[in-house]
């Protein structure tokens, strides 16, 4: 694959914005100016050659690495499936309104584009995930269970999401906003995305590495910095990370996800605690399991 795209543009949108507010602080009232996420629409258009671009989804994020979040989204979602699948990926400068210049990602095919199929949906807010009992089903007519030698110490395992925090440069900026950040075996920081949706940062993550021709992710960790749904888990599974290590709380549905795909998932990896929901074998535990 030839490389698809220009290094995006150095601060086309701005990742924060700047507000003025009013603090509260005890008796003292006083003004002064604050830092947010930028929290902006990003529309992504396809199409194949010697076809007319069209516009396939719409997804709130913040801006920055949107290549990398199109490319994503697109691979999790089966849309490409290779890397000659994937021609270019640029910015549409062809919009109505100026303000919206930066807000629009074209992705070209190699092949002619097709339409998505009726049962897939894409993810189109910095919020929601995909609910539903037939999901686990779908995700593995897609794709087959993680097969990973990969295994980590205990040690690894509580280290990986204080790296991430480390690492989370708007975090410290605005408290608003998700962190995806991928580890190798050691343990060691490769790659730290963010964005005010936590499946954006993830899909940044996987339209890096896909970019890089380096999928799949079978020896690498993925640590988040809150919740684990469902549509992380089905990310992980197609980019065939192994382990999926968060600060808080998985949902039923992505425990379940995860056994079935044979990744590994741990939560509420916090200090010195953590919780392993599935797949423990990965995780060289150097004491004796108790049950209560």
């Amino acid at each position: 694959m030839a490389e698809p795209y220009s290094t995006n543009p150095i601060a086309v949108r701005r990742p924060t914005t700047d507000v003025k507010i009013t603090t509260v602080r005890g008796e003292s009232i006083s003004s002064r100016p604050d830092v947010l996420a930028t929290e902006e629409p990003m529309e992504i258009r396809i199409h194949g050659p010697n076809q007319e671009p069209v516009a396939i989804t719409v997804t709130m994020r913040t801006p920055g690495h949107d290549f990398e979040l199109a490319v994503g989204l697109l691979y999790n979602e089966g849309i490409i499936d290779s890397y000659d699948g994937l021609h270019t990926v640029c910015y549409c400068t062809n919009v109505s309104k100026q303000e919206q210049r930066y807000n629009v990602v074209t992705v070209e095919l190699s092949r002619p584009y097709l339409g998505i199929p009726k049962e897939r949906t894409f993810i189109s807010s910095s919020a929601c995930g995909v609910c539903g009992t037939t999901s686990i089903d779908n995700l593995a007519a897609r794709v087959t269970p993680v097969q990973s030698s990969l295994n980590i110490s205990i040690a690894t395992m509580l280290s990986v999401p204080k790296q991430l925090s480390k690492g989370q440069r708007l975090f410290k900026q605005t408290g608003g906003i998700h962190g995806a950040a991928i580890f190798d075996s050691q343990g060691r920081l490769e790659l730290v995305r963010e964005d005010i949706g936590r499946h954006n940062a993830v899909d940044k993550i996987v339209g890096h590495y896909f970019l890089k021709q380096r999928l799949p992710m079978s020896d690498k960790i993925l640590a988040l910095s809150g919740r684990i749904g469902f549509e992380l888990v089905q990310k992980a599974a197609m980019a065939k990370i192994p382990i999926v290590i968060a600060v808080s709380a998985p949902s039923s549905l992505a425990v379940n996800t995860a056994e079935a795909q044979g990744i590994t998932l741990v939560g509420f990896t916090r200090d010195e605690n953590a919780n392993i929901y599935t797949h423990p074998e990965r995780i060289s535990l150097d004491r004796e399991v108790s049950s209560p």
